[in-house]
């Protein structure tokens, strides 16, 4: 076995770790750290598991058996999914995978046509078949009946036996098989380090399965939630955990006693709001009324719940009502009473739109800059002005009644808005107390870049400080909350966990709070990556916010438990890994770690020391009574992020002083999510500038908006690339790398498509294309000089200058050796690599289709890849999600006069063919075409029968209906043309 080498640097199987990371994240709030509060991003648990557990293993000469043990101690082989499934496979699913004996045997149609096993089947026959079923389906279908392996307790004895014998070493948990095999390869228990901590995944992951673990951030609350993971879930017994949950019941319950003593969320029966629904007002300049902005007047999809609109001639505004069971015509006129949209208000008095941009008073310079004209807002100020363009209006809200069961939602009485004018008055009575107390947020909102969000929240609102985020009602609250939280939290454990309650609730119920109309729920701030003002809004009563509050430690708890796959975290265990967590800028580093895995903000378009701000301007009081020794802002001026010279430097500057921190068999992995050239080649010059070198790249998919786990549509991928130091002094000249980075790029192919499992692929597409990337930067970064790029010079104009580097050509020219093995199934490989760049393009774009891609950026990547320029003429949609290529009717007999290669190539030439034998509906019509216009037609029969036969395919999938004439015609024709003879 080659402790040499890392089992990462060989082989890594990212489908079914793309397909664990996708299970992981529908897990939503469900996920091991979610609750613990909002970070941007988080890589998924198991991505990180099984990333250290690739850096952990060695590489041995069987590289089989050693993806067979990777997937035994990461519960992803056979044995393990059984293991994992906790669902019963319904009946008629079991049916469908059953031969007819198996059929007969155990199962009975009823006189109804329904499905039922037979009266006589033993318990033990039905478990039988629930094993036999599962084990013939895909293992995406596999997944759907499983728990994550994070909620696996243990592998079985007979499965630590057989990894036991295969590497040495005598666990029984996880943990101890982490520790011995660290022992066996590098002498110690190995520390892991991570300097861009963020959300915690990566230091939380490695002390849970046994590592020592160093963890830093700029950002004090990226620190708060990684050392929260750690002390709390990690570090914490379950009675302390428990006292944790009485606290917070505490803290609700007295706050409940005060907001019930205000009188300020029940009403004259004794109902109490949980949601109140709040929209913008404007005053139409056109004719003067009041209109209330709202992108849509329906409150509830499902009971049919709408917002009337009645207009009052004597205040010129328009009085509100709620109904529920509206019919069809009153749902088809709130409709087209919408009074904000496309940027634009829509006056329903005097039926003119207006711009927003004019309501604001914006106007254009002389110089072409914009100014924006609304009035900024003064720190002391929580509601709007009265000659403010934009007045706040509560719209409607919804009341549980008092048998706790029956909700119904108002419009707001008399009474509702006097107990909206006692909650203003009782934040006045506060408000300057509250903010000298660090209840409530005193801190000015800084503008920032140009394109941030925050900027946009200035302009659009005229919002200036970070308390005016939020409305009288959530201030009144929250601060309620935090008075609450210092006044009674003993400890530094229950300080830190009403903090992360609190910023919990401040992510579900601020100003930029979505009214959901489809589930009737109040969303997330940060439902994306920004800060989005809203012209309509909903808010939390004290009763919907208990959800958010409580933090289910004890569910928690139960995961990570499970997660170690040992049995003891409960008690005090001496195989948790230690751990160390720092606020610190990652150019200040000084921890040494074996291992050190990073996701940098790498030309990320994510201002994460801006976003949380959001919360920082809460926290920052408290966290100083907490943490002595943190600052507690958010260190924009030194945060790294975009691309450019500064950013190359700041990179450079922190990856060289990790290397330095890392011992010469150290390895790192650097998680980032781009596949522009461009990124690729400038990263490979900050590692290469740092002092690393690159040993291997891996894509695993790991966000996904799709409804399916096949589906690939809408999937980001993140890149692991794997690292080792630089301590070569070889030289190399640039011409002299072309040959070898060829030879490199088939190597890896080869060696992914030997290690590939035929019946369930690891890899696809993007994944070969990876290895051409990954290999480029293997040999790029192996050399200490290549004497035709001046380092320096390059990492100076990246970014600015718009000519190809060399390193950008280099890579360009390893993606098109990649590409010559990105052969369509069922094509021939001989004739494939006699099709022009444009042809090959066109084929593969199909083949694209077949698998349900239209991301109209797959196509972009393929025709990148290929050096096709034109590609937009191949498609029939450029529509995003819905890009596919013409079919040979929609081409019809345009382009087959051009001077461009495909104009003149067989598979347009085919494509013409096809569209003439469908119009004539004779395919001789088609061969004829053919024996007249395609140069060397009687050589090339072979080729147009391979293209004919490809897409006599199509139609055999059901996405591809529109290509079914051109299908069925190919068949025949293929047919004609193979015995055609002169």
């Amino acid at each position: 076995m080659d402790f040499d080498k890392s089992f990462i640097e060989v082989q890594f199987p990212v489908s079914k770790i793309s397909k664990e990371s996708y299970k992981e994240r529908k897990a939503g709030a469900g996920q091991t750290l979610t609750e613990l509060g909002k970070w941007w991003g988080r890589k998924p648990l198991i991505l990180v598991r099984a990333a250290l557990l690739g850096l952990l293993l060695p590489a041995g000469k069987d590289s089989k058996k050693d993806m067979e043990m990777f997937l035994k101690l990461l519960s992803m082989d056979e044995q393990g999914l059984l293991l994992r499934k906790k669902d019963s496979i319904p009946i008629e699913k079991v049916y469908e995978h059953l031969t007819p004996s198996e059929r007969k045997e155990y199962i009975e149609i009823g006189e109804n046509g329904k499905l039922m096993y037979k009266k006589n089947l033993k318990k033990e026959d039905r478990e039988y078949l629930q094993r036999l079923v599962f084990n013939r389906l895909t293992y995406d279908e596999k997944l759907t009946y499983c728990m994550r392996p994070e909620e696996l307790e243990n592998l079985p004895p007979e499965t630590w036996r057989e990894i036991n014998e295969y590497f040495g070493t005598n666990a029984t948990t996880l943990q101890e098989f982490v520790q011995q095999i660290g022992v066996k390869r590098f002498g110690k228990t190995l520390q892991v380090g991570d300097c861009f901590c963020g959300g915690g995944s990566i230091p939380f992951e490695a002390a849970r399965i046994g590592l020592d673990v160093y963890a830093s951030d700029l950002n004090p609350i990226a620190t708060l939630l990684t050392w929260s993971a750690l002390e709390l879930l990690l570090n914490s017994s379950e009675e302390e955990l428990n006292q944790l949950e009485d606290f917070l019941e505490k803290i609700y319950n007295l706050a409940d006693a005060q907001i019930t003593e205000w009188g300020i969320e029940h009403n004259e029966q004794g109902d109490r709001a949980d949601a109140y629904i709040y929209c913008n007002e404007v005053v139409c300049p056109e004719c003067g009324w009041r209109v209330p902005l709202s992108p849509s007047w329906i409150i509830i999809v499902d009971t049919k719940t709408v917002v009337l609109l009645d207009e009052n001639q004597d205040e010129k505004a328009f009085n509100i009502e709620i109904k529920s069971n509206a019919s069809k015509d009153e749902i088809e006129q709130v409709e087209k009473l919408v009074t904000i949209k496309d940027g634009e208000m829509w006056c329903p008095h005097c039926k003119t739109t207006t711009p927003i941009s004019v309501l604001r008073g914006d106007r254009i310079l002389e110089d072409g800059t914009v100014q924006y004209g609304l009035r900024k807002w003064e720190a002391h100020e929580f509601i709007p002005r009265p000659d403010d363009v934009f007045q706040e209006r509560l719209i409607c809200i919804r009341y549980i009644k008092q048998n706790q069961k029956d909700r119904y939602y108002t419009a707001p009485t008399k009474e509702d808005l006097k107990r909206e004018e006692k909650v203003i008055e009782l934040l006045k009575e506060r408000f300057a107390h509250w903010q000298e107390r660090g209840y409530i947020p005193s801190s000015r909102i800084e503008e920032g870049d140009k394109t941030t969000e925050i900027l946009r929240i200035l302009r659009e609102r005229g919002w200036t400080h970070w308390h005016q985020l939020f409305n009288p009602r959530q201030l009144l609250v929250h601060g309620l909350l935090m008075e609450l939280v210092d006044k009674h939290a003993k400890s530094q454990k229950e300080k830190v966990v009403g903090l992360l309650a609190l910023n919990r609730c401040l992510d579900w119920n601020s100003k930029l709070s979505m009214w959901n109309q489809s589930r009737s729920t109040v969303s997330q701030t940060f439902y994306n990556q920004a800060l989005n003002t809203l012209y309509r809004y909903a808010t939390r009563g004290l009763v919907y916010l208990k959800s958010v509050w409580f933090i289910d430690f004890s569910n928690k708890k139960t995961q990570v438990k499970q997660g170690s796959l040992f049995s003891d975290l409960l008690k005090d265990s001496p195989k948790q890994g230690r751990f160390k967590v720092e606020l610190l800028d990652a150019r200040e580093v000084s921890e040494v770690c074996d291992f050190w895995i990073t996701d940098p903000p790498y030309a990320d378009a994510v201002n994460y020391h801006e976003l949380s701000e959001f919360f920082l301007a809460w926290d920052k009081k408290m966290l100083r009574t907490i943490f002595p020794g943190w600052y507690t802002d958010s260190k924009r001026a030194l945060a790294v992020r975009g691309r450019g010279r500064t950013f190359n430097e700041s990179m450079v500057e922190i990856y060289r002083r990790l290397a330095q921190n890392m011992p010469d068999n150290g390895l790192q992995i650097v998680m980032f999510t781009h596949q522009d050239v461009e990124v690729w080649a400038n990263l490979a010059l900050i590692l290469w500038a740092a002092g690393l070198r690159v040993t291997a790249a891996w894509n695993v998919a790991t966000e996904t908006e799709a409804a399916g786990l096949k589906q690939g549509n809408y999937v980001k991928g993140t890149v692991l690339l794997v690292l080792r130091k630089q301590q070569s002094e070889a030289t190399a000249y640039l011409d002299e790398l072309y040959p070898e980075i060829e030879a490199e790029v088939r190597k890896q192919v080869e060696s992914m498509r030997d290690l590939d499992d035929k019946e369930d692929p690891n890899f696809g597409d993007t994944d070969y294309l990876l290895a051409a990337y990954a290999a480029a930067l293997k040999v790029l970064t192996s050399y200490k000089k290549i004497e035709d790029i001046d380092i320096d010079y390059e990492l100076a104009r990246a970014g600015i200058s718009k000519e190809e580097t060399p390193l950008v050509m280099l890579i360009k020219d390893a993606i098109k050796v990649a590409y010559d093995y990105l052969v369509p199934k069922g094509f021939d490989r001989y004739l494939w690599k006699s099709l022009t760049l444009e042809e090959r393009f066109y084929i593969k774009g199909l083949d694209l289709e077949k698998n349900g891609i239209y991301q109209l950026s797959a196509y972009q990547e393929l025709a990148r890849g290929f050096g096709v320029k034109d590609y937009r003429e191949f498609l029939a949609s450029t529509h995003a999600n819905k890009a596919r290529l013409k079919t040979a009717l929609e081409f019809g007999n345009r382009r087959l006069s051009g001077t461009d290669d495909f104009s003149k190539s067989t598979v347009r030439n085919v494509l013409a063919a096809l569209y003439l034998s469908i119009q004539a509906e004779n395919v001789q019509n088609g061969k004829n075409w053919l024996r007249n216009e395609l140069p060397d037609y009687w050589n090339k029969r072979q080729l147009v029968v391979e293209i004919l036969n490809f897409i006599s395919t199509l139609d055999k999938y059901s996405n591809m209906s529109h290509w079914s004439s051109e299908a069925r015609y190919a068949r025949l024709l293929a047919e004609l043309v193979r015995n055609d003879t002169v």
